[in-house]
């Protein structure tokens, strides 16, 4: 089997691959729309992307494009994130002035950059901002990444815990080409549907969903085809397999339209 990711070797999501899907092999692709097509296209069997993080909240363009994807959510796995910031060997922290990093890493240690003084520049992964730091060989420039992801580039721990947050964890999906399908021990569906405009039409949906025996464990509300109408994004708990799933959204709530299911999965731990 062929994982994707988008990344480089040592970052977060080339960690969660190997955890999520052990001996396969793993293919990094610079962005999102490029790991989105690669599966498309056939070039790997499965993708592991960033979801949602504890601290900073959803992964927008992850989630904006799975309704438009042609595949489905098989499996979630939790990483508990503990930047550490990396330097060249020699370095301390009172040089630091530049710190790198993926945008999303950087917003999860905004405070400690205000605090520190120190600039962010954001790149497009985690473990690509170690690799700049050393092609720089500059003593103030800094990577916010994986700890373990320092070594193959010969950078060294500067400081290790830099978070805002100490509960701060990413949430990845595993995706898989074609439609959605039910397993029997499946727990947790991911949904997205819009609504009338009209008042109450959400929380009248919400409140049937829950009636029917679902606990809603997150709602995302992102921009939809249409000027001012919105798509929301719901994670469901909810008896397991497919019987399970179905006496949730079948039939789907009256106020509820063009829902689409994106995947259902055993629950992460």
């Amino acid at each position: 089997m062929k994982a994707g990711y988008q990344g480089e070797p040592g970052s977060y999501s080339h960690r969660a691959a190997r955890e999520l899907l052990g001996d396969s092999e793993r293919v990094g692709y610079p962005s999102f729309v490029s790991a989105f097509k690669a599966l498309a296209d056939g070039e790997v069997d499965r993708l592991v992307l960033p979801i949602e993080n504890s601290t900073t909240g959803s992964v927008l363009p992850v989630l904006d494009r799975l309704v438009e994807a042609d595949a489905s959510i098989v499996a979630e796995h939790l990483v508990e994130v503990r930047h550490a910031l990396l330097g060249l060997p020699g370095a301390t922290i009172d040089e630091i002035k530049t710190v790198r990093s993926h945008p999303v890493a950087l917003g999860q240690a905004e405070e400690l950059l205000l605090q520190r003084g120190w600039s962010a520049v954001p790149t497009h992964d985690t473990a690509g901002a170690v690799r700049e730091v050393a092609e720089l060989q500059d003593p103030s420039q800094a990577a916010l990444a994986p700890p373990e992801s320092g070594e193959a580039h010969g950078l060294e721990i500067l400081l290790s815990g830099v978070i805002d947050r100490h509960h701060n964890t990413t949430r990845f999906v595993v995706l898989a080409p074609g439609p959605p399908s039910v397993d029997p021990d499946d727990d947790k569906t991911s949904i997205a549907f819009e609504t009338s405009h009209t008042a109450g039409a959400l929380a009248l949906a919400l409140t049937e969903l829950g009636l029917r025996g679902a606990n809603l464990t997150r709602i995302e509300s992102r921009p939809a085809a249409e000027r001012w109408n919105y798509r929301f994004f719901v994670d469901l708990v909810h008896p397991v397999g497919e019987v399970g799933l179905g006496q949730v959204i079948e039939p789907p709530p009256g106020t509820m339209t063009n829902l689409h299911v994106l995947g259902s999965y055993r629950a992460a731990e």
